[in-house]
């Protein structure tokens, strides 16, 4: 079976930092990419960050440029979205998502097969 396990959410003040792990088994880890989503407090989830290409370029939303990146370790089937800056606006509960290449589309758009369960993320003022 697909599963992909998000982790590593929790409560942190502003100008924090926060790494998510994303732990995926049942899929081939080059045939597939994994993208990052959020869903804040009243609002719809939104693409953050998510590899776009089949060369591994990667998206970054503005809202998260220049502070977030994402991170492979391929011997532990796992992708880290390590958060830095974290301002109260980031907080929400994040996805990790992974979709094939062969279906990969731009700036975290597009149908993704595989969801993980959510982690949630408290930035404090």
């Amino acid at each position: 079976d697909v599963q992909l396990q998000a982790s590593g959410g929790g409560l942190v003040q502003a100008g924090g930092s926060l790494r998510l792990s994303c732990v995926t088994s049942g899929f081939t880890f080059d045939d597939h990419a994994v993208g990052w989503f959020r869903q804040a407090p009243g609002k719809e989830r939104e693409g953050i960050s998510c590899v776009h290409s089949s060369d591994g370029a990667t998206y970054y939303g503005d809202s998260v440029k220049d502070r977030f990146t994402i991170i492979s370790d391929h011997a532990k089937n796992t992708r880290y979205l390590q958060m830095n800056r974290l301002k109260p606006e980031d907080t929400g509960v994040y996805y990790c998502a992974a979709v094939a290449i062969s279906k990969l589309q731009p700036y975290c758009r597009g149908k993704y097969d595989f969801w993980g369960q959510g982690t949630q993320v408290t930035v404090s003022s």
